[in-house]
């Protein structure tokens, strides 16, 4: 069952990248219904699947995180370790919290323009974000791009 989440959350990682850089992309757009529109909605549903999936893993599923909370202690003099503890998943549910006050904050604009700058603002961080806490190849906890 862990495999299959693993490959299940990464996968999701890349739709909700581009999730993210659509509804970024489509906020600089000038079409009156931006106040919330498909991109955002489609964005906060990825984000949504992707934490879900990501929780159970940290929470239930991992044997990782078990056995980091055993001794957290160590875990946090670890740089590997520290980041799915603590950063990763930090980092992760901001950009989910972003994404989300974002467009809650488009839908209650005055006007488009305010909707689409605030959603420019929270689904660019919250993209950025989501670059920012990806275990990338190459970085201290890195992991593959592709799971199969």
């Amino acid at each position: 069952m862990y495999s299959i989440f693993l490959i299940i959350h990464s996968w999701l990682r890349w739709i909700a990248l581009a999730a993210g850089v659509g509804a970024t992309a489509a906020a600089t757009g000038s079409s009156p219904g931006a106040r919330g529109g498909k991109a955002g909605l489609f964005f906060i549903i990825a984000m949504d699947l992707q934490m879900l999936t990501g929780l159970l893993l940290y929470a239930f599923i991992s044997p990782n995180t078990r056995a980091m909370f055993q001794n957290f202690g160590a875990a946090m003099r670890d740089p590997e370790a520290r980041f799915w503890a603590v950063e990763h998943i930090t980092m992760m549910i901001a950009a989910v919290a972003l994404a989300h006050i974002g467009r809650v904050l488009a839908r209650k604009a005055k006007t488009p323009a305010a909707a689409r700058t605030r959603q420019l603002i929270c689904f660019g961080l919250s993209t950025l974000l989501m670059i920012a806490g990806t275990p990338w190849p190459g970085t201290r906890a890195g992991r593959p791009l592709f799971r199969v």
